[in-house]
């Protein structure tokens, strides 16, 4: 199969700067209707990382998301992915660079409609050329990524909540993108379903070489594949830590931070979970 037409314009030259982060954030206030939740905010994103956005219930995450994601346009800063500004680009400039973005979605977010192969295939059959035939073949090959070969005809009621994130991911990955965003993965799922997704994400970043933005508040997998977090206070409107987990539940400045790290018999048990190692 052909592929060489499916990819996404690639980001501009100057955008491409081997030393840009993959996201840089700054200045950034996140809101609704003129109104900040968010203000000031500051960090960016190593290429290949997995860097997580914590903290606890109302604090913004899924806020923060939606700027990050173009679903919201920020009140004030920037949002550059690879060295381009997101907000600064032109609105078809804008639909290109979001193609190199993917998102797993809270559930999965699949069409109870549509099997889980024309579910993969709706990116491919919106932003590509290809051929029907070329969009299956490339839709059963992200399935197989994820481990849902032979589950093309499967619809999402037929499936596993587990298997509807991993059938999510699938989709999220059809265009190849350079960052994939996790709307808390593990929400809804067994430890066990939990783990065996962390252990994808990983498996999938070291594959690829992609750079993973998940918003989550479950310890365990903080701890075991986050290569650094922000935690986000509701109070403050802003970030109060930016760190490697296991050093700030032990070391962290903020006792808001050592506490949501340290909450719980389950968190002491997490922190002893060995990272797995950065490509």
């Amino acid at each position: 199969m052909n592929t060489d037409n499916s990819t996404p314009a690639p980001v501009s030259a100057s955008a491409a700067n081997a030393d840009s982060p993959a996201l840089d954030v700054a200045g950034l206030d996140c809101g609704y209707d003129g109104v900040a939740l968010l203000k000031n905010l500051n960090f960016q994103v190593k290429r290949g990382e997995i860097f997580f956005i914590i903290g606890g219930s109302g604090c913004g995450k899924s806020t923060l998301l939606r700027h990050l994601i173009g679903l919201n346009p920020p009140l004030a800063g920037s949002v550059k992915f690879f060295g381009e500004c997101y907000n600064e680009a032109s609105g078809d400039r804008q639909r290109e660079m979001l193609q190199r973005i993917g998102v797993l979605y809270q559930g999965g977010a699949l069409w109870s409609s549509l099997n889980l192969l024309e579910n993969v295939m709706l990116p491919l059959e919106e932003y590509t050329p290809l051929d029907a035939a070329e969009r299956a073949e490339l839709a059963c090959m992200k399935l197989a990524q994820v481990g849902l070969s032979g589950y093309d005809s499967y619809y999402p009621s037929e499936i596993s909540g587990g298997m509807k994130k991993r059938a999510g991911l699938a989709r999220a990955l059809a265009l190849d993108p350079a960052i994939v965003f996790f709307d808390e993965p593990s929400a809804g799922l067994d430890p066990i379903s939990s783990r065996n997704l962390d252990e994808l994400i990983v498996n999938l970043r070291d594959l690829l070489g992609m750079t993973c933005v998940v918003v989550s508040h479950e310890l365990a997998s903080i701890f075991a594949i986050a290569d650094r977090v922000i935690m986000l206070d509701k109070q403050t409107k802003g970030i109060i830590a930016d760190g490697d987990p296991r050093v700030l539940v032990k070391e962290g400045k903020d006792a808001r931070v050592r506490e949501f790290l340290g909450r719980g018999e389950d968190a002491k048990a997490a922190a002893l979970v060995q990272k797995q190692p950065s490509p």
